[in-house]
């Protein structure tokens, strides 16, 4: 009787025995259905023995679902995963699980992925700088160079991609695109075909449809897509033939899973093509300082794109301007209602930047000072318009707008500040002949909402876009000529020390959808700190001795990526409970840590929002010169760590976070 040991979707550190029974054709990688504790759960083979542990009662495997096992390069990242990032082996291979898999039947290769339109096929003739770096890739074909791709807004680092893939897909290979954001497929899908006609190209991200997305991953796996398009839920997409990966925008903290396993599909990228022998492109206007540091060490090869892609095109005048004035009128100085209405004038577009959605961040009394505040959160609630509510958007907690101060009875309540619904209301007062559209999470939560707008946009249909962060990277609109950018000084404030490099990134995104064509391009934006190290980076536009300072800075403070960080984070409705945990987490640590290589254990911490979804929260953070100490320590750490907190206790180590 054979015994498979089988991971299953659950918060455990092993795998589970079942025999199987004649006749199955059970194997490692295959998905199986098995029973536990009386339900039926899907789970993983990861091996097979002749024999379970001696005096272990099991149960048999109940199906196979009739899909090829996992296979062993895919089943294998997915075990690194449960190990690096300190998860559960069932919950990370549940990520390499083909979607749709509870279906009975296999479909056909290739049924049901949506069509996207055929556009004719383009000239895409490269500039010197662009055909460098790409030939530096082709040439890397069948090594693991891993290539940091620096490349200003609107250089042209998609048709870099696009040379390297083609030249892998005619030599018979397969090419990963993984980017940062759902709303940026679609556009990339459109370019690649293209550009590359007659080369099938599949899109993979969690919006889709179950069939559309299992259709897909069935023609991924059979090699008959040779370009896979995808956010970081693709990463685990089996390649027969993978040659070349590519990693777009690849600074974005969305590549970083933040809840169940905390994987970040970067660094998977860059193991997956390493233990492939294909090379790796790291593509980014502002490159992470941990893909800066490796390049500045020489581990990472740096290929540059100092300018622009259109030689007709060049980097926007930037100017500051005082956030407070007399002329100032609902949050716009004079400065940049000036530039928009001689865009008006010339039929030019432009993109308001604010990155606070809703009408107003708070409501504050003008009496007592009362300001509304989440009673499950420790966050203020946010005033929102059409419906008058006040909004939570950490735990989605809603209710109406409060007429009279709860504590004072003062019927003068103010909404503080500004977001992009109280932004648009200004804009359409200040300009009623144009056509404004607002994009941020509350106008594009229905399908096709974004993709709507931005074809208004395209069709000269918009004059002024409001919008957050969706807006600042990876759309090109030619006749966009100028950005006007509100409330980037909140984030001067932040605790996080990422808080610096986060803005830069942002900005120097933001202010790039400007004059991308031959139409000249400006930048204003209003803050109250124009000498800020953050703003004279935006101003110069050089990001390399911007991410060398950030970089000396963090060897003075030992933050990453100069160290290797663990983050233990914990939850309860108790603070207490959180307390106590958290205080014997650090014991054991302390006990743990001794003599091993370094490792230095900080004490307990409120998380940076204390209070979320009415769970108190609290971490502790432990720090390394070095990667392997920290990695041998983790497990051990983790071990101790399970039964002390009890069943009204969360908690999770998040290895190698975004922030803490």
């Amino acid at each position: 009787m054979g015994i498979a040991r089988v991971a299953l979707p659950v918060a455990v550190p092993h795998a589970f025995d079942y025999w199987i029974p004649e006749g199955l054709d059970v194997r490692r990688g295959s998905v199986v259905r098995v029973r536990l504790a009386n339900r039926s759960s899907l789970g993983v083979v990861v091996g097979i023995d002749s024999a379970s542990e001696p005096g272990l009662r099991v149960q048999p495997i109940d199906e196979v679902i009739a899909i090829p096992p996992i296979a062993d390069e895919i089943l294998d990242l997915a075990l690194f995963v449960g190990r690096y990032y300190q998860a559960a082996p069932g919950l990370a291979l549940e990520l390499a699980v083909p979607p749709s898999c509870k279906a009975r039947s296999r479909r056909r290769d290739g049924a049901g992925v949506a069509d996207v339109p055929q556009l004719a096929p383009a000239s895409h003739a490269l500039n010197p700088a662009q055909r460098a770096a790409a030939q530096a890739i082709l040439d890397a074909r069948g090594t693991s160079a891993v290539f940091m791709l620096h490349g200003v807004t609107g250089s042209g680092k998609t048709e870099v991609y696009l040379a390297a893939a083609q030249d892998a897909v005619e030599r018979g290979g397969q090419v990963l695109i993984l980017m940062p954001e759902i709303n940026l497929t679609p556009q990339f899908e459109l370019r690649v075909r293209a550009a590359l006609p007659g080369i099938r190209a599949v899109t993979l991200h969690s919006g889709l449809a179950a069939g559309t997305r299992r259709a897909s991953w069935d023609a991924a796996a059979s090699g008959a897509a040779r370009i896979v398009l995808g956010t970081r839920l693709a990463m685990f997409t089996p390649m027969p033939e993978l040659a070349l990966v590519v990693v777009d925008e690849e600074h974005d903290d969305s590549f970083k899973q933040q809840e169940a396993v905390r994987y970040h599909a970067r660094d998977l990228a860059i193991l997956r093509a390493r233990r492939r022998g294909i090379p790796v492109v790291l593509g980014s206007a502002t490159p992470s300082l941990e893909t800066w540091a490796r390049s500045r060490q020489g581990r990472y090869r740096a290929l540059a794109l100092p300018a622009r892609a259109d030689p007709r095109a060049s980097p926007p005048s930037i100017a500051f301007v005082p956030l407070r004035g007399s002329r100032t009128q609902d949050g716009l100085s004079p400065p940049l209602r000036d530039a928009i209405a001689q865009r008006l004038a010339r039929r030019e577009q432009s993109l308001l930047f604010i990155n606070r959605r809703g009408y107003a961040p708070s409501l504050k009394c003008a009496s007592c000072a009362w300001e509304s505040e989440c009673p499950r959160c420790a966050a203020r609630l946010v005033v929102h318009h059409a419906p008058d509510r006040l909004r939570c958007h950490h735990c989605a907690h809603v209710e109406r707008v409060t007429r009279a101060c709860p504590q004072c009875g003062n019927v003068d309540l103010t909404p503080l500040g500004f977001g992009t619904q109280r932004l648009e209301q200004a804009i359409r007062t200040a300009f009623p002949q144009a056509r404004v559209a607002r994009i941020d999470r509350d106008t594009t939560r229905s399908r096709g909402a974004f993709a709507a707008v931005r074809q208004q946009v395209e069709d000269l249909e918009v004059d002024i876009l409001v919008g957050t962060q969706m807006l600042a990277k990876g759309h090109d609109f030619p006749r966009l000529t100028l950005v006007g950018i509100l409330g980037a000084d909140n984030a001067l404030y932040s605790a996080d020390f990422r808080a610096t490099e986060r803005l830069v990134a942002l900005l120097m995104q933001v202010a790039g959808r400007a004059g991308r064509a031959g139409l000249p391009g400006q930048v204003i934006v209003q803050t109250d700190f124009p000498d800020h190290p953050v703003y004279r980076a935006l101003a110069t536009q050089d990001y390399a001795a911007f991410a060398d300072e950030l970089l000396a800075e963090r060897e003075l403070a030992q933050l990453p990526p100069v160290t290797r960080v663990a983050l233990l984070a914990a939850e309860a409705h108790s603070r207490d409970d959180v307390d106590r945990f958290l205080a014997s987490a650090v014991e054991r640590a302390h006990a743990l840590a001794e003599g091993a290589g370094g490792i230095e254990v900080f004490p307990p911490v409120p998380a940076a929002m204390a209070r979320r979804a009415g769970y108190e929260r609290g971490q502790v953070l432990v720090q390394c010169p070095r990667r392997a100490p920290l990695q041998a320590f983790l497990p051990r750490w983790r071990d101790a760590l399970v039964g002390i907190g009890g069943s009204k206790l969360r908690w999770a180590i998040d290895v190698d976070p975004v922030a803490f």
